[in-house]
């Protein structure tokens, strides 16, 4: 990859590494914000409104996660790729299988679950990303902090 310029105290090689990691927490940001709003828009039931009205918020949160992430992308000399291919290209976990008008709580279900895997993926990036860039790992620390919240949300629902 060609990057525009290097960040003072980053080499190429650490910079490109860095970029690979934050590009895959960028791809599965957006995909949780699609995600949101899926469940958001085919949600029914008795719970319907406690749980349809929290997801807008988290939307926008998962959103501006994504806003950070692209721009430290930037930041580094390397491009973020924020299309609906680039989602798909990058993706290695699983998404929700769920699909048209279902239960509140059989959304929130799967969300929680997609969460779970989006948090111990964003831990492993932690992990990496203290190696090679303490900055990029503090902005996906504080992302993983809002998540966790927001799954303290959803399984609040689901005792």
């Amino acid at each position: 990859m060609a990057l525009k310029f290097l960040v003072p105290g980053l080499d190429e090689e650490t910079s490109e590494k860095t970029i690979k990691i934050l590009q895959s927490r960028l791809s599965q940001e957006q995909e949780c914000a699609l995600l949101l709003k899926h469940a958001h828009w085919n949600m029914d039931g008795k719970e319907f409104i406690g749980i349809h009205e929290m997801m807008d918020p988290e939307v926008d949160s998962v959103l501006a996660m994504a806003d950070e992430t692209a721009e430290r992308l930037a930041t580094l000399g390397g491009q973020a790729d924020g299309r609906p291919e680039d989602i798909i290209k990058n993706r290695t976990w699983k998404g929700i299988d769920l699909v048209g008008r279902k239960d509140a709580i059989e959304y929130l279900k799967a969300m929680n679950d997609y969460y779970t895997e989006f948090i111990k993926a964003d831990r492993e990036a932690i992990k990496q990303l203290d190696e090679l860039d303490v900055i990029s790992s503090n902005i996906i620390q504080d992302h993983v902090q809002e998540l966790e919240h927001f799954q303290w949300f959803m399984r609040s629902h689901l005792i």
